[in-house]
């Protein structure tokens, strides 16, 4: 399935800023990033619990925004993109 990974961390303090790196690093396991607190991943139902949970261990609830929305339907039929967008298929062939 592809989502939608958003995230507003309070980084007013040193915990909050160690937080948003954090945030980022789990976030980049799972898709790429498309905007500075904003990443796309195609995962299993599997990988989605693992993703929240993991997430949810590093947020402070009380601090913190995250949201997660589920794409219904390809990238491509549900994504309008304008400007620079810088997403690659890594489920098509790679040529390097």
């Amino acid at each position: 399935m592809d989502i939608l990974v958003t995230y507003d961390v309070n980084t007013t303090t040193k915990e909050g800023r160690t937080r948003l790196r954090r945030v980022a690093k789990v976030c980049e396991g799972y898709g790429q990033r498309v905007q500075y607190s904003v990443f796309e991943c195609t995962v299993s139902e599997m990988n989605m619990i693992g993703l929240e949970n993991r997430l949810l261990k590093v947020i402070d609830q009380q601090e913190d925004s995250l949201r997660i929305y589920t794409l219904r339907g390809r990238r491509q039929d549900v994504v309008k993109s304008f400007g620079r967008d810088g997403f690659v298929d890594f489920t098509g062939p790679l040529i390097v």
